[in-house]
């Protein structure tokens, strides 16, 4: 799972802090669809026969949705956004409250007829939350366990914090009675986020309230189940077994042991006395709770089961999983009837009158007809077997080519979703990502927007990636994850303003073409445009009912530590988003981060209101957008030496190692030979041969070569043939390629100092058949064209031969010729 890094650190660590993330989510399509598969399904029904019937669903794409259900359609009525990961669960409790669980550690409550606002987030779990119950005669009871081993029973009217709490520390595998140390166990307050509107954190009293403790799993939990009543409580997970509690005392009652591998789905009936299993051994078990046995063994499927879902008189099930099959069983008379095949594993099941909805890991959710009143009429179709009682017969007849028939072919209607992204490649030039998704589909985003720029169809993703492919050098500034189902792109301070770009090659109007513009501080503004809008109106408004004068900078932003920051001299002090950082609000993307205050927290840009501050956003990003400072950067620049071929009569460059910012283009080290040879240098910088004209001399006498040769006011340059080659490696470069770029193509000197190796003479080669640039780095990515290549670092020796090795950054390298041996 994605986690937002915590800014916490152990105080008598010596460590530096890590500051918290920013995530931004990006979507293509319009959000009335899921772009993951479905974990979760939840039918409210209406008690009124003209108020229609609520699906809620919850997705692999960290939201909610609630679909309005009509006789033959299901409309999108509501958004629920708030949860940064994996939503893995939901229930409703009473009439209108929804809970929803994810493998952010959370559960979050909402209202079911709400436009998609949190109410409540209970943080208690340290692992991902997996699974939830809920007693439906008992609105404020809700069972939640997780991949901790832990389970908590939680009040949702009366308290915060969990009623009960399972240890991994105890266990008592035949305890009966209760536990009286469990009484004692009091929590008298927890940290919360109250809304999703408002991401203020605060501490919640629990005016007397005792939760008790219940003890005994040891190791993760994927199922709960809870009687209407809430006065019992059934858990499995990955112990093989199945643990009753008593969720009013936290007592356990009972362990049954008959499954060989884990627990994955539970149901209880609603007096309590019989319980179903669902087990990746692929068995479906009935017990008896009164007498604490197995009653029947239902060998139904061929692979693991994930769901199930019975019949309100508990005598059908109806059971999915892994095997992609969806299938009816008689309970008494062991029949089994084989309903529908599907392309992917089932997640969930939800019974809706004499239909059934279908959750999977596609991002689609399809109803099927069950016959959920009277389940004896699909019998009366034909074609059910006499399920067995062991685990290996289904898989044996399976085998034989006796596979059953499926009663329906076609759902009854679906609700399609997006196919999410599987694939996704960072290019060159990192602006552009290019993604496949489930649907074969291969795009081309561009980060800085958001937005789609090129859809290939179904194209070869490797054949495209290598169409795209550029020679171009540029930090990596950001990273990428599809654990969402669609593109999740991460920065991170002080990595991500390490990318910078001139605004020519932008295509950015209105600002002289070398000016140097950070990457991700632009995007970053163009993110938080909205933001910015409505904060500079509530300021405004707020300064004109006092009659002040509106300060010129934010005093939040002012208050933080100058120690850590550096203005960025290049960096004017506007809000102005370019056209290439400005986001779409049509399908506007979702920001992923944490303040100093409360936990992580999930929201469209579009939704952001102007009042959220430092204990919402990390401090980096306010500093950057609201004053232009931006952390202190470290190699900036590249480090070079310009030597003439032997046997050249042209003057000797005598001036030593230069050093010039890694974006310059070579263009302008060629305008500092013609300058420094005399060869035929033009007159100004205003003539034919503009994109080579000179203007650099003042800084080389300093060793330095700048980039200021084309400011506000002089003609624009012109790609021009140049009357002098650059030469890197035997290869003629590019004018308009960076020195970066260059870089990761030359022959590197060793920083260590070290010139030989044993049984070697080491040779390092300054000139090419013109000039030769030999860079200084101790950060490099790539080496070309080099036929023996020695690798040094603290572990390892290592010869490397070939025409593209990459390198680790640390490594210390010396270039041998064959000759050499």
């Amino acid at each position: 799972m994605h986690r937002v890094p915590s800014a916490g650190n152990n105080s008598n660590s010596s460590r530096p802090r890590k500051e918290k993330r920013l995530t931004y989510v990006l979507n293509d399509s319009v959000d009335t669809k899921h772009s993951a598969g479905i974990n979760c399904l939840a039918v409210l029904k209406s008690s009124v026969s003209d108020v229609c019937n609520y699906l809620f669903t919850g997705s692999r794409d960290g939201m909610l949705k609630r679909w309005a259900l009509g006789e033959d359609a299901a409309t999108c009525s509501a958004t629920f956004e708030s949860h940064v990961d994996w939503v893995n669960d939901i229930v409703i409790a009473g009439e209108n409250t929804l809970v929803s669980c994810s493998s952010d550690t959370t559960l979050k409550t909402w209202n079911c007829l709400s436009d998609g606002t949190c109410t409540r987030t209970l943080r208690q779990h340290s692992d991902y939350v997996t699974c939830l119950a809920a007693a439906e005669k008992n609105k404020n009871v809700v069972a939640s366990g997780g991949l901790g081993g832990e389970v908590f029973v939680w009040d949702i009217e009366a308290a915060v914090t969990p009623l009960s709490k399972s240890s991994d520390k105890m266990e008592d595998d035949c305890s009966n009675g209760i536990n009286g140390s469990a009484n004692s166990l009091s929590i008298p307050s927890s940290r919360t986020i109250t809304s999703n509107n408002s991401l203020t954190a605060h501490t919640t009293q629990c005016h007397g309230y005792v939760p008790i403790a219940a003890k005994g799993h040891k190791e993760s939990v994927y199922a709960l189940a809870m009687n209407d009543s809430g006065s019992l409580l059934v858990s499995g997970g990955t112990e093989k077994a199945v643990r009753v509690w008593d969720p009013r005392t936290g007592s356990k009652t009972m362990k049954l042991r008959g499954h060989t591998d884990n627990v994955r789905a539970l149901l209880l009936d609603s007096t309590g006395r019989y319980c179903l299993s669902g087990s990746s051994d692929s068995m479906i078990r009935l017990w008896d709770l009164g007498q604490q046995r197995c009653l029947h063994s239902y060998a139904v499927h061929t692979d693991s089961v994930w769901a199930l879902a019975s019949t309100p008189m508990f005598t059908h099930v109806y059971s999915g999983g892994r095997d992609l099959s969806l299938y009816l069983t008689d309970l008494t008379t062991r029949e089994s009837l084989l309903l529908c095949k599907k392309e992917h594993p089932i997640l969930q099941l939800a019974l809706h009158d004499d239909s059934i909805w279908v959750a999977t890991t596609d991002s689609s959710i399809h109803r099927w007809p069950a016959e959920g009143r009277n389940p004896q009429k699909v019998f009366q179709r034909g074609g059910s077997f006499l399920a067995g009682n062991l685990s290996f017969s289904r898989a044996r007849i399976s085998l034989e080519g006796s596979t059953p028939a499926a009663v329906y072919k076609e759902p009854i209607f679906s609700i399609p979703g997006t196919p999410a992204i599987v694939q996704h490649e960072i290019l060159n030039n990192r602006r552009n990502v290019l993604t496949k998704d489930t649907a074969g589909s291969v795009k081309l985003w561009e980060i800085t927007r958001g937005v789609v720029i090129e859809d290939y169809g179904q194209v070869s993703f490797d054949e495209k990636k290598e169409q795209l492919f550029e020679m171009v050098s540029i930090p990596a500034w950001f990273t990428v994850d599809t654990r969402l189902g669609s593109l999740s792109v991460h920065l991170d301070t002080p990595q991500c303003f390490s990318a910078e770009m001139y605004s020519a090659d932008l295509n950015i109007i209105g600002k002289p073409e070398d000016d140097k513009v950070n990457l991700a501080r632009e995007t970053l503004k163009g993110l938080l445009a909205h933001w910015m809008t409505k904060r500079r109106q509530r300021l405004g408004s707020q300064a004109s009912a006092n009659g002040d004068v509106l300060p010129g900078k934010d005093s939040t932003a002012r208050s933080l530590a100058h120690s850590r920051i550096e203005v960025d001299g290049n960096a004017e002090n506007d809000s102005m988003v370019h056209l290439p950082f400005d986001f779409s609000t049509g399908s506007p993307p979702s920001i992923i981060t944490e303040g100093s205050q409360g936990g992580p927290w999930r929201k469209k840009i579009t939704e952001l209101d102007g009042t959220e501050d430092e204990k919402v956003f990390p401090w980096w990003v306010l500093d950057c957008v609201l004053n232009n400072r931006l952390p202190t950067r470290e190699h900036t620049k590249c480090s070079f030496y310009l030597h003439p071929c032997e046997g050249t009569a042209v003057q000797i460059l005598t001036q030593g190692k230069l050093s010039a910012p890694r974006i310059l283009r070579i263009h302008k080290v060629v305008n500092y030979v013609i300058e420094k040879m005399v060869l035929d240098k033009p007159i100004d910088t205003t003539n034919t041969d503009g994109s080579f004209a000179p203007g650099l001399g003042g800084q080389l006498q300093h060793s330095a070569i700048g980039d200021g040769s084309f400011r506000s006011g002089l003609k624009p340059r012109t790609k021009l043939r140049p009357s002098v080659e650059i030469l890197c490696n035997n290869q003629v470069v590019s004018p308009d390629m960076s020195l970066a770029t260059s870089d990761t193509g030359q022959v590197i000197l060793s920083t260590s100092g070290r010139r030989f190796v044993s049984g070697y003479r080491a040779e390092i080669s300054y000139c090419c058949k013109v000039f030769g640039i030999v860079f200084c780095s101790s950060k490099v990515a790539y080496i070309r064209n080099i036929c023996w290549i020695v690798v040094y670092s603290e572990r390892r020796v290592v010869f490397k031969m070939g025409a593209f090795s990459r390198l680790h950054q640390d490594d210390h390298l010396l270039m041998f010729s064959r000759s050499n041996r």
